[in-house]
């Protein structure tokens, strides 16, 4: 059964726990669009293990003359695992600073929407970046899961000898935008099905959303259920009905989940090193394409607050997101686009 984060709100087993839900969902649309298997059971001796097969290849289908056999072709797979990981915060209130100001700015208030935030941005770093060669509490993303993969689009594989599309500059050469535009339905169609998101960071996804612009299909849309500090309702990007989404920056720090860095794109040819290069992302969200994992009972966040009815003048709260994961069923239901130049 599939569980999102909006659904494990009925799961939630501390009243506090569905607020700070609708806090990672106002910040994440990442975590916001994925269905989560709860399939995993760590009691009664099992593990935080969730194996899969990812579908490697696409079946076959011809036609065959009466009185013959079909020659047989079978799908090709490749068994896959991930282990489940856990990923939060902790913080420390004086019992007396506590009760400082109003209860929606308090020091704990605040200390848990900031914890939101950050767990917020290492679960987009794990589902980019993630790779548990380099930290081995985390899991694999889709940067490793994609490369050299089918769905890895490289402009230098698709008749592009410079090795990197140039989308700096839209308003002095229109025809850029024309064909950035044409290149981001090439690429979008290479998944196995319509796309449910497109990820990027924030220089590359302004340059999508002029892509967008131009061709009429931008639009924006309050997400039923979630309203901001103003008030207002909490909108969400669309482009042709493809959620638009910023991943955002690392937990802690300024840089962006998805980097911008320079690449010698021509393979060693005379064009050397390019600056300003980044890539872009885009999955289908489904249980046989791209999902979450989660344990049995679908509760995806938990929080701890401090606990002042005991003795000790500092108590700490915690914010925990987890046990969670993700797998791609199939190599065709994600997609990258790399080496755009957006500086």
């Amino acid at each position: 059964m599939a569980v999102s984060l909006a659904e494990s709100k009925l799961n939630a087993q501390e009243d506090y726990d569905p607020m700070v839900i609708d806090e990672f969902r106002k910040t994440n649309a990442v975590l916001d669009s994925l269905p989560f298997d709860d399939a995993v059971s760590p009691t009664g001796g099992g593990t935080l293990d969730y194996g899969y097969r990812r579908l490697v290849t696409q079946p076959t289908a011809a036609t065959r003359a009466y009185n013959t056999e079909y020659t047989p072709q079978n799908v090709t797979t490749e068994k896959k695992s991930v282990t489940l990981a856990v990923m939060g915060g902790s913080f420390e209130v004086d019992r007396v600073l506590a009760k400082l100001g109003p209860a929606a700015s308090s020091n704990v208030a605040l200390n848990i929407t900031q914890k939101v935030k950050a767990a917020s941005a290492k679960f987009n770093d794990e589902l980019i970046n993630g790779d548990t060669a380099v930290d081995s509490n985390g899991f694999d993303g889709l940067d490793k899961a994609l490369t050299g993969s089918a769905t890895e689009y490289l402009p230098l594989s698709n008749g592009v000898s410079t090795g990197y599309i140039n989308w700096t500059d839209f308003d002095t050469d229109q025809r850029m935008a024309f064909k950035a535009l044409d290149l981001l339905d090439e690429w979008l169609s290479t998944l196995d099905g319509s796309p449910t998101i497109i990820v990027a960071n924030t220089r590359a996804l302004a340059r999508v959303r002029a892509i967008a612009r131009r061709s009429g299909q931008y639009v924006k849309d309050p997400v039923d259920g979630l309203v901001g500090a103003n008030g207002r309702p909490i909108e969400r990007e669309t482009y042709g009905g493809v959620l638009l989404v910023d991943a955002g920056n690392k937990p802690g720090t300024n840089n962006p989940v998805i980097p911008i860095a320079t690449r010698d794109t021509d393979g060693g040819g005379a064009g050397g090193n390019i600056t300003g290069l980044t890539d872009i992302y885009a999955y289908r969200a489904a249980l046989d394409g791209f999902h979450g994992v989660s344990t049995v009972g679908g509760q995806l966040v938990q929080t701890w607050l401090p606990d002042f009815s005991t003795a000790g003048a500092v108590k700490k709260g915690e914010v925990e997101l987890g046990p969670v994961g993700c797998a791609l069923k199939a190599t065709k239901a994600a997609s990258v686009l790399r080496n755009i130049k957006v500086q």
